[in-house]
């Protein structure tokens, strides 16, 4: 629909607009707000729908889209569009003239923190750690040994449940990084994601070898090696109740479950990397950062300010954009989880 609104306070109005529907905005740029409706049920909270609004030339578009992986919506979608324009418009016809431009003043004074008081101090900076990847590469592996045990046991029952371990397997593997990056001080965020896939890697192998030492140890087996037992598997195949989907089924089950634990440790490791290297810096420091960017400061200049408060340490200072880093990249995950 078409608005004689200006863009300040275009954003105003539907920054009213999602907190009046109490949907969560998740992303916000130069031509458009993003945000989510959430319900809840049995205690949970889940977002079910993603609202996108943008802005060009005073044409406003409303685009709804479902979360779930239902095949119809029921006509939701177009019922939060059409929700979303009726407060909208609701929200607008308070405002005569000389509000409307009080409105985008507000506005323009809030995009640019105008009302920012820069601080005379900051919080001291913590005393300067080396990063060490060797913590989150032994915490990987030892915590990798311990779940194939424990997977070798359960996979030997026929108790695995596919989706639910590889979530718990991803998870504990992210979280065991979530460890080491904290012992270590490590932020690289490559090489912690090469961590991941290694320790998924001997994870699974691991699994393979705990599962050959456990049969022959439970079974009178004449004694064969490693991979003859996997030649033997191969050939048996996978039984899913009664049906054997034969080797094909068996190597398909292999690389579904490497790739669904990579994609829940993968996601967990984001998030705990995320929330380590935000935390690690006061929240006073990141503002005074990020408001001399809004300024158009180049980070040269970003660094000076820093040190005239006394943050001269250029891995403080580099740990202080990490931090910012991080919370874009939140919005980001936001935005696509």
């Amino acid at each position: 629909f078409h608005t004689q609104l200006s863009d300040k306070a275009f954003f105003a109005i539907t920054n009213q607009t999602f907190e009046k529907l109490d949907w969560d905005i998740v992303y916000v740029d130069e031509y458009s707000i993003e945000a989510k409706r959430k319900v809840k049920s049995l205690g949970m909270t889940q977002y079910t729908e993603s609202i996108i609004v943008s802005y060009k030339y005073g044409n406003i578009m409303v685009k709804s889209e479902s979360l779930g992986n239902e095949i119809w919506d029921n006509g939701r979608n177009s019922k939060r569009v059409h929700l979303f324009i009726y407060i909208f418009h609701d929200i607008e016809k308070n405002y005569n003239r000389e509000e409307l431009k009080q409105l985008e003043k507000e506005q323009e004074s809030k995009d640019n923190w105008d009302n920012y008081q820069i601080p005379t101090e900051l919080p001291k900076p913590k005393s300067v750690r080396n990063q060490n990847i060797i913590f989150p590469i032994l915490v990987a592996i030892i915590t990798s040994i311990l779940l194939a045990f424990i997977i070798a046991k359960i996979s030997l029952t026929g108790k695995y449940i596919i989706f639910l371990f590889e979530f718990l397997i991803g998870l504990a593997l992210a979280f065991s990084l979530k460890l080491g990056i904290k012992l270590g001080n490590f932020t690289d965020y490559n090489k912690l994601r090469n961590i991941l896939i290694g320790s998924i890697l001997i994870f699974f192998i691991g699994n393979q070898l705990f599962q050959y030492y456990f049969i022959l140890a439970e079974n009178d087996f004449v004694r064969i090696d490693f991979f003859e037992f996997m030649k033997i598997k191969l050939e048996q195949g996978l039984i899913i109740k009664s049906l054997n989907v034969g080797s094909i089924g068996l190597i398909i089950s292999w690389i579904l479950q490497l790739g669904l634990t990579f994609i829940f440790g993968y996601l967990n490791l984001t998030r705990f990397l995320i929330s380590y290297v935000v935390k690690r810096i006061p929240t006073e420091v990141i503002d005074f950062a990020f408001f001399h960017f809004i300024k158009g400061k180049t980070e040269q200049q970003v660094r000076a300010e820093l040190a005239s408060l006394n943050w001269s340490d250029e891995q403080n200072q580099n740990e202080v954009f990490e931090a910012l880093d991080g919370i874009q990249g939140n919005n980001e995950m936001n935005r696509t989880v």
